[in-house]
């Protein structure tokens, strides 16, 4: 549907790549491309008020002659500047061409980072603007996008300008009478304005309608999935057997209720008539994977092939080495492998061989379970654990080899079921509310950044007993635009503060998946005491063994995300921490910091954060990681799910496989999406 980005005057080969490496590889996709903040053009300043770590505009004269100074390989252009409130340095970078402008006693706006260096205030790299240019974007919002290392804000706006210019009008696809009934904007106003917004108004109108439609879709996916999955018939019997029973009677510890309800419910599934499609939700720590590993052994009693799926090398082979420890603690023999992407070609060769032979009733692995080389000869489970890393398509492309499997969803992320139902609409829902009684709690507390050096004593204490610890921050790099801890600089701080003894690594997504297993094992085995990372973390690996999780900036987290984070700790037998340091004090972020520091129940935090949210809510506390839709937050816009779930019934109703001449847009929409980018529709 898109062009290439070559079409853009600008483009080359060189740009072009940038832009593949942030998912953009055409027209379509930049158009696509949301912006993930918007800097609004404040009233400048005086320089007297300006404060440490803000950006800020000054209106103010050049008081001095401009002096360049080579520092470590850069050129450093420096100038002074005031106003009738006093002074400040301003710097560039490599910005030499200024010389010629910056006259002494011209007028200019500046705008940038002000920052504190040698105990004195001085802005860095700011833009400059004539006092009429400025007047012009006063209070205006301009968009921030997400970047890689060569491409400019700048860039990305510019080429959305052109594209926007010479863009074809889209045909509107969702019918007159849901836009009215929802309030709805044309989708052509929604593209434009979502960019450049002249306001907040204008922001939240586009905004609106572009989740509303990415809602639409993920709902109108799920339930034409549904009906394939509903008329399926289970052509793999499964009885229940003395086997279950006896390794549950045998386990070192007893069942919670919950789960033995739990189990129950996927029992009576796999012997029912109609394929099994179900989500076992289940808060962190509840004990989910015995139950998947019971109707793994359930299956193979039955003479059939199971598999489980999930996201990180590292966890799979975590799963695969408990299944072996309690087959064999439970006296069984069943066959089993573990399939990853780090397999060689010959060890993938010979794991193919024996799936497709049934000569392993076991597959334990990441996605490598479901490319097209994995041929299985009765597979009648499939396993899939933190879901969210794993959509819609995905579940299609294990439904549809041979004959389709029973399908078993695990999930740690807390849902309100409210949303849950709308989410998992072609799965029937479980949930283990109960945490096993040998469980201890995991102590919270909710601290400022003063709190910091009483922090890394702690953690060193904890090293020093024989446990490790994680320190989470928001982003992986210093950024333009952003006051926040980053894994890169926060490292270097950290191996600075603890001695020289303690082993400080760092993880990030944007590292090379060989080198994120490596880290994790060695996180895993011990060698490493302190990672610090990003939230990949949050689903990846089990260390028993980390009693210490302190986030950093934890206001920029949703709480389900911060929940799930703490779930890392607390895992083993000691007691286990969550030290959440605030980088900001606005009441409402202390508010919903607190209820985390009160409770460890996740259902009990998802839905008073729902309760907490109001519809400006828009940036900074996305719940990453959950469900992943490109602008939409199933928490912040949970209104916009309810509507689009009601929408998406109103129009399957009328006309179940979007056949009618009045849905043709619709579907070739909704055709497009989940063909040419479903991971940014959440599908």
């Amino acid at each position: 549907m898109g062009e290439s980005l070559r079409t853009l005057k600008g483009v080359g080969e060189k740009t072009e790549k940038l832009f593949q490496k942030i998912g953009i590889s055409d027209t379509e996709s930049l158009l696509r491309y949301y912006p993930r903040n918007y800097d609004e053009y404040e009233t400048p300043a005086d320089i007297a008020d300006l404060k440490e770590g803000t950006v800020k505009a000054v209106s103010a004269a050049v008081c001095s002659g401009v002096y360049v100074n080579p520092v470590r390989g850069k050129q450093v252009i420096s100038v002074t500047v005031c106003d009738s409130s006093g002074r400040l340095s301003v710097t560039w970078f490599n910005a030499s061409y200024l010389k010629n402008t910056l006259k002494k006693g011209s007028v200019f706006v500046f705008r940038g980072r002000v920052v504190r260096r040698q105990g004195k205030l001085q802005m860095e790299h700011p833009e400059i603007f004539t006092p009429a240019a400025y007047e012009e974007i006063l209070h205006s919002l301009q968009p921030v996008y997400g970047l890689t290392a060569g491409l400019s804000n700048k860039t990305v706006v510019k080429l959305l300008h052109q594209l926007l210019k010479q863009q074809s009008l889209k045909s509107e696809y969702l019918p007159e009478e849901i836009k009215e009934k929802y309030q709805l904007s044309d989708i052509n106003y929604a593209l434009r304005t979502i960019h450049f917004p002249k306001n907040m108004d204008e922001l939240l109108v586009s905004r609106k309608r572009l989740v509303f439609d990415e809602f639409l879709f993920f709902i109108l996916s799920v339930q034409l999935l549904k009906e394939k999955t509903e008329e399926a018939v289970n052509l793999f019997p499964i009885k229940k057997t003395w086997t279950t029973e006896q390794v549950i009677e045998n386990l070192p510890y007893r069942l919670t209720s919950a789960q033995l309800n739990t189990w129950h419910e996927i029992e009576r599934d796999l012997s029912g008539q109609s394929l099994m499609s179900r989500l076992v939700q289940g808060d962190v720590g509840s004990g989910k994977t015995i139950l998947a590993f019971l109707a793994m052994i359930l299956t193979f009693e039955n003479g059939y092939q199971s598999a489980l799926m999930v996201p990180t090398e590292v966890l799979a082979r975590q799963h695969f080495e408990a299944f072996q420890t309690l087959v064999r603690e439970q006296g069984l023999d069943i066959p089993a492998v573990l399939l990853t992407g780090s397999n060689t070609a010959k060890e993938k060769r010979l794991i193919y061989e024996k799936i497709r032979e049934g000569k392993t009733s076991v597959i334990i692995g990441t996605h490598a379970l479901i490319q097209e080389a994995v041929q299985y000869r009765d597979l009648a489970l499939v396993i899939t654990d933190e879901q969210h890393r794993f959509g819609v398509k995905q579940r299609e492309a294990l439904t549809t080899r041979g004959n389709p499997p029973n399908i078993l969803v695990m999930s740690a992320t807390p849902i309100p079921r409210t949303l849950a139902i709308i989410l998992y609409g072609d799965l029937d829902i479980s949930v283990i509310d109960e945490l096993p009684a040998r469980r201890l709690p995991i102590k919270n507390c909710v601290v400022d950044t003063s709190y910091r050096p009483k922090a890394y004593r702690f953690i060193e204490r904890q090293i020093r007993e024989g446990r490790q610890a994680y320190v989470i921050c928001p982003m992986v790099e210093e950024s333009e635009g952003m006051e926040a801890e980053n894994v890169l600089d926060y490292t270097k701080k950290l191996k600075d503060a603890l001695p020289e003894d303690i082993s400080v690594e760092f993880l990030h997504g944007k590292m090379k998946p060989k080198e994120k297993n490596r880290i994790m094992e060695e996180f895993a085995a011990g060698s490493i005491q302190v990672l610090v990372s990003t939230t990949v973390v949050e689903v990846g690996v089990n260390v028993p063994n980390a009693t210490v999780m302190m986030i950093e900036n934890a206001e920029r987290f949703g709480l389900a995300q911060l929940h799930q984070l703490r779930g890392r700790v607390g895992r083993g037998e000691h007691q286990s921490y969550c030290i959440f340091i605030q980088g900001s004090q606005e009441s409402t972020t202390s508010k919903r910091l607190e209820i985390l520091g009160k409770s460890n129940d996740g259902f009990y935090i998802a839905a008073e954060d729902l309760k907490l949210r109001g519809p400006g809510d828009l940036f900074g506390i996305r719940q990453s990681g959950l469900m992943e839709f490109r602008i939409g937050d199933i928490y912040n816009d949970a209104n916009i799910l309810k509507n689009a779930s009601e929408a998406a019934a109103q129009l399957l109703a009328l006309d179940p496989d979007l056949s009618l001449e009045q849905n043709r847009f619709l579907k070739e929409q909704l055709d497009f999406c989940r063909e040419d980018g479903p991971e940014n529709f959440g599908l």
